[in-house]
């Protein structure tokens, strides 16, 4: 599976630099927790700080007209080039090498246990012309997945199988993802269910509306090729 270790980096990212973006399609608190056996070592105090406040920083970065979103300053963040529904669509340049990709959150999350906290969860399809890859299908969960457990996407009544590493899962037959893809495009939502490596089976529903219109626009950033 040698996609993985080019996607790894990518997906790091991709995720550090679009939670720092935070537009409207990112904007949902989430409460990160360690999904592994709870250690019984407590955090040490935190001192409480001065009262004075600091100087607000000031913004130099003008927004688009008509966005509310900034653009980003370093090239190897992303930058959010459009909003579209539920999906945002971006492009980032690391290593000096072109990446386009279409994001979204969950719209709704369940788990097997009760009050079960997680890292924030995303899906995105990303387009890498110096790698030769495109419209590839990624998932961030938000906790470690079970390794002896697939993940899967369900549209309709199509399911494809998932692998992952850590909290990340990718389609597990390569061949399948044009049709995941494809599925994503004409579907209303995409569910992502997985299991944690403590056992907890989560579902994460995903609204598809905008994807289409995303994925256009990372296309033309991209060149339109893989």
């Amino acid at each position: 599976m040698p996609r993985l270790q080019t996607n790894l980096p990518v997906v790091s990212l991709i995720v550090a630099a679009a939670i720092a973006l935070t537009p409207a399609v990112l904007a949902q608190d989430s409460s990160p927790t360690d999904w592994s056996a709870q250690s019984t070592t407590k955090k040490p105090a935190v001192k409480k700080k001065s009262s004075a406040k600091k100087p607000a920083a000031k913004n130099t970065q003008k927004n688009n007209s008509g966005s509310n979103t900034q653009a980003s300053v370093n090239p190897t963040e992303p930058t959010l080039v459009g909003q579209y529904g539920d999906w945002g669509a971006y492009t980032a340049t690391p290593n000096g090498k072109k990446v386009c990709f279409a994001l979204s959150k969950p719209k709704s999350q369940k788990a097997s246990k009760d009050d079960v906290k997680r890292d924030a969860a995303y899906v995105f399809v990303a387009t890498r012309p110096a790698e030769n890859v495109k419209e590839e299908v990624s998932v961030i969960v938000g906790y470690p997945l079970n390794a002896k457990a697939d993940a899967t996407a369900e549209i309709g009544s199509s399911t494809f199988a998932m692998f992952g590493q850590n909290d990340g899962a990718w389609v597990k037959n390569a061949a399948e993802e044009p049709q995941l893809v494809d599925a994503m495009r004409k579907g209303s939502e995409l569910v992502v269910k997985g299991k944690s490596s403590r056992g907890t089976e989560t579902t994460d529903t995903y609204s598809l509306m905008g994807i289409t219109n995303a994925l256009e626009r990372i296309a033309n950033e991209c060149g339109g090729s893989g």
